[in-house]
């Protein structure tokens, strides 16, 4: 029987053969951007969506969050090179700064790693007007001209849709894994298999589905109010064979500490899934390294 049976050369695939095959590799057998050579990165997880306006940027925020106040060591790469939002989410102002290993990241208080174009940028408020080959090359500057010294999981915003960025990151980084972010809407079939087909196309693996704006939690009573109209993310999950890792709800107060910079001090209780997924990831390579 062929060792990759998944593979679609898998009729004439053996074990020495596989070795080196573009259907064996992740981000489809192109050769991966070389990663700084004062950088460890165990675990690159990329946060995608097929639309915008779902929070994808929260949830990148709340899964590094969750992994850092866990004991693990952390860091947010904002590829959402055209609408950054994470340092604002945590309060980081200023600019990056580099020496002769590359550019050094700054950090949250609770030690939480990042790079932004915002962090690039005079005025944090001025527009960034590049196009795509331009974006597509910061991208891969943050990657290999970033010392990010030692991280368990480095997670990456990515901009909505299928265009430049998300192609950028699949190629070019040795992506372990996504997590699609959607909303309990009608399109919720169709955007999250956009997304997932996407990354089926480029041999990287989908880890799970996040429903953000599931319901609001009435005040007063307590009851769950679908503000968009009842789940549909099971059905899909299950038509996918991909677990759901979290139905997020809204909560106004949260906005609000992401728009003072004070993301950090929110409690993250719907993450228990998604932290058991990603430890088993970090446990299985300390078995295999």
């Amino acid at each position: 029987m062929p060792e990759n049976s998944s593979c679609s050369s898998a009729s004439t695939c053996g074990k020495s053969s596989c070795e080196g095959c573009a259907h064996n590799n992740k981000g489809g057998g192109i050769e991966k951007e070389p990663m700084n050579p004062f950088s460890e990165i165990k675990h690159v997880i990329g946060i995608v969506s097929g639309k915008g306006g779902v929070g994808k940027s929260f949830v990148t925020a709340s899964l590094a969050c969750a992994m850092r106040k866990a004991g693990y060591r952390v860091g947010i790469m904002d590829a959402d090179i055209t609408g950054p939002s994470i340092p604002k989410m945590f309060g980081v102002h200023g600019q990056v700064h580099g020496n002769e290993l590359g550019a050094v990241p700054l950090e949250t208080e609770g030690g939480i790693k990042m790079m932004s174009v915002n962090l690039l940028l005079e005025n944090e408020e001025a527009p960034v007007i590049w196009r795509g080959p331009v974006i597509a090359g910061i991208v891969k500057q943050f990657w290999s001209e970033t010392v990010w010294g030692e991280l368990d999981y480095l997670f990456v915003d990515m901009p909505p849709g299928t265009g430049d960025v998300p192609l950028t990151v699949f190629q070019s980084l040795p992506v372990d894994g996504i997590v699609i972010v959607t909303s309990p809407q009608e399109l919720v079939q169709m955007i999250v298999k956009k997304a997932y087909h996407m990354a089926e196309m480029m041999h990287i693996p989908v880890l799970g589905i996040v429903e953000n704006f599931s319901y609001l939690t009435c005040p007063d009573c307590g009851k769950e109010i679908k503000l968009f109209g009842e789940s549909r993310i099971d059905a899909v999950g299950q038509e996918l064979g991909i677990p759901v890792l979290a139905k997020l709800p809204l909560v106004p107060e949260s906005a609000g500490m992401a728009d003072e910079g004070r993301f950090e001090e929110l409690e993250q209780p719907h993450w228990d899934t998604a932290k058991e997924l990603l430890c088993k990831m970090e446990a299985d390579q300390r078995k295999h390294p």
